[in-house]
């Protein structure tokens, strides 16, 4: 029995529990992805010595945080005292502000908030911000309305981004846009800029295909990777290891593209050190 089908076919708690004997018993086994893959979690927009020091005692690398409007010097300074950094941000804005809303004061406002969080993360070290491009909502927001609206927003910030050198990674997340990889992949190429990259999400569209397709077919576009697992039994969000991604075929797919990057966990698995032995068996950290 392979680690995937052993940890899809336990409970939570067996899986957790036995984490720390699977790797004992891997413990000569090869980790590939150490020191190429960089293990972060969300964090959010103001400094918490006392996480960050728990979190960089369970292995984690970085970790990530929410802009506009975050405690820059707090984190920077935080981030520096506990030697954990802040490597990118999420866009926070995104959704209320969609840069594919139909009304023009919303993209301008949206876009405006972009540029901030694209400031912030900059200041506090990072190198990108995670954006959720728009929505399909309604008549007037349609697949091409999100395509043509998002597009001509994003290539506005960035000279911005390009200056200060940050990333803009765009996520798909269940918002009735780009559900295949194809599109997705069109969808930055069309954009057509090193600046504008994917920031994929392993587990939210496991829904509309597999994840190590989407890695495959995205390629080097590939920039950084939010970890989370879907599907069991009630197809829903899960602890890592119990759901329907296909971890051996995922790190398959990450190795053919050499990937080097910030991986971020978004979700629970019963707590940050679960999720740190989780991370570590499943992306071979």
């Amino acid at each position: 029995m392979n680690r995937r089908t052993f940890i899809q076919t336990t409970g939570t708690a067996a899986a957790v529990a036995v984490t720390s004997t699977i790797q004992a018993a891997d413990k000569k086994r090869e980790r590939a992805n150490k020191g190429l893959i960089f293990k972060s979690t969300k964090f959010g927009g103001r400094p918490n010595v006392k996480r960050m020091q728990e979190l960089k005692a369970l292995g984690f690398d970085g970790i990530e945080g929410s802009a506009p409007g975050m405690d820059v010097g707090g984190l920077r300074k935080a981030c520096e005292e506990v030697g954990l950094p802040m490597h990118g941000v999420v866009y926070n804005k995104h959704w209320n502000k969609r840069l594919s809303s139909p009304d023009k004061a919303v993209r301008d406002e949206g876009r405006t908030g972009l540029e901030a969080a694209i400031r912030e993360s900059k200041d506090v070290g990072g190198s990108s911000v995670l954006l959720v491009p728009g929505a399909v909502r309604g008549p007037n927001e349609t697949h091409e309305h999100v395509w043509e609206r998002s597009i001509t927003e994003i290539r506005k910030v960035i000279p911005l981004a390009s200056k200060l050198g940050i990333h803009v990674l765009i996520e798909t997340v269940w918002n009735g846009f780009c559900e295949k990889p194809e599109q997705f992949r069109d969808y930055l190429d069309e954009i057509n800029n090193p600046w504008v990259q994917a920031y994929y999400d392993i587990g939210n569209m496991q829904k509309f295909a597999p994840s190590h397709e989407w890695i495959r077919i995205l390629g080097k576009r590939n920039v950084k990777l939010d970890v989370k697992d879907w599907g069991g039994p009630n197809k829903k969000f899960c602890p890592l290891g119990q759901g329907d991604v296909e971890w051996d075929k995922v790190r398959e797919e990450l190795a053919k593209i050499s990937f080097s990057g910030w991986v971020t966990r978004e979700g629970n698995d019963g707590g940050a050190d679960k999720t740190a032995a989780l991370m570590d068996e499943l992306l071979d950290l």
